[in-house]
């Protein structure tokens, strides 16, 4: 299998289509909850809630005993959580502190990883985003410093760290002191292939 990795930073001075997933877990819904709520307390976003939804006609009107679907992609996202406890075991022996996960952040670096799928292309300029940067920005993501990572056809966690380690772009990423926060995201086309890509940010 072909595997292929690319790298970008940048510092300042100052409807998708998506990918098969498990059985979607049902919530219940109680007084005081809103949409945006759930969809925060899942670690989803909130349109990918709406359209997990068509049953309910006004997002803005829900009501206690409402059945909420939301999308399951735990096994995703455990895939995502390991790439960032290997990342951070790297930064910790190099004497770095470890990034904290960005949910938002690892939801936009999934975005890319099923935009580069969906518009047959590995590049880290996107036919419907433009640079990272510009898509963190449009997706609300506030930074003074950002980078990113991509990879497709590494198979696992271990594989595509240890390809980012071994290219001195990626890991100069992975050890890049002035990162905070991490977010991954992982998607797989109709043959399995696994496309990644880690978003890195320094908040502003």
């Amino acid at each position: 299998m072909k595997k292929k990795i690319l790298t970008l930073s940048l510092f300042f001075s100052l409807m998708f289509s998506t990918t098969a997933f498990a059985q979607d877990l049902v919530y219940i819904v109680k007084p005081g909850d809103t949409l945006w709520k759930i969809a925060v307390a899942n670690q989803t976003g909130l349109s990918e809630l709406i359209a997990k939804n068509p049953q309910i006609a006004n997002p803005n009107l829900i009501y206690p005993g409402n059945k909420v679907n939301i999308p399951n992609i735990n096994d995703t996202k455990a895939a995502e959580a390991e790439v960032i406890r290997l990342v951070n075991i790297q930064r910790s022996k190099n004497g770095l502190q470890p990034l904290t996960t960005n949910w938002q952040v690892g939801r936009v670096a999934r975005y890319k990883s099923q935009d580069m799928i969906n518009k047959h292309y590995f590049s880290h300029t996107s036919p419907t985003y433009g640079s990272p940067f510009n898509m963190m920005e449009t997706f609300g993501i506030k930074f003074s410093a950002a980078g990113e990572n991509i990879a497709m056809g590494q198979r696992t966690p271990a594989e595509v760290v240890n390809a980012w380690m071994n290219s001195p772009g990626h890991r100069a990423n992975i050890l890049n002191p002035s990162y905070t926060q991490i977010g991954v995201g992982l998607a797989k086309d109709s043959n399995g292939t696994c496309y990644w890509t880690q978003m890195f940010i320094k908040p502003m």
